[in-house]
């Protein structure tokens, strides 16, 4: 929670600093164990703020690496139109957490629509566009040269799925076609959602 206050969340959700922890701090009550995961690399949890507080196109501008802002040259109404899949059922609340999550390394040069079928086969979830923003907000150091991912959980009614890869030194918001495999795109997922 703290590391969103100090990027700039709550003026980006147009709500105070305290009404901000007050959004998002009964998230502390149900975090998982901080171990699960971790040992195979995937991060235990991640704090999401919902694009309705957080639009993406402006939220990427917050996030950093190597003291570089990420960017978008994605329109906003076109980012806005992606939206969750039906297969990602996703609680109602402004902020939530995902557990146990991956940045989808094991899905580089696989499409993303084979990898979709894969991560829910293996009773996974794909990553939206939101969770993989707070993903790299979090976690920014996941988010090195090669090691990009994308965020399967949020489609458009086109053949795009949205990802996160470094252009230019910086961390950008950008998609690829779901049928294309690329040597340096994975596929993100997590194991669970938990609501406020």
């Amino acid at each position: 929670m703290g590391n969103l206050v100090r990027n700039g969340y709550p003026a980006l959700a147009g709500l105070d600093e305290e009404a901000f922890v007050r959004l998002v701090a009964p998230l502390g009550e149900s975090l998982p164990d901080a171990s699960v995961g971790s040992a195979d690399g995937r991060i235990p949890f991640v704090v999401v703020v919902g694009s309705r507080l957080a639009p993406p196109d402006r939220a990427i501008g917050l996030v950093t690496l190597g003291g570089k802002a990420g960017f978008t040259e994605m329109p906003a109404d076109d980012l806005d139109r992606f939206r969750p899949i039906e297969r990602v059922p996703l609680p109602a609340a402004a902020a939530r957490l995902v557990t146990d999550v991956d940045a989808g390394g094991a899905f580089r040069n696989i499409t993303p629509d084979d990898a979709l079928e894969t991560i829910l086969r293996e009773g996974r979830s794909p990553l939206t566009t939101d969770e993989g923003m707070a993903l790299v907000t979090h976690v920014p150091g996941i988010l090195k040269e090669r090691n990009a991912f994308s965020m399967l959980g949020s489609r458009c009614g086109d053949r795009r799925v949205t990802a996160m890869w470094i252009s230019r030194g910086r961390p950008r918001l950008g998609w690829c076609w779901a049928g294309n495999p690329h040597r340096w795109l994975g596929s993100a997922s997590c194991g669970g959602r938990i609501a406020a």
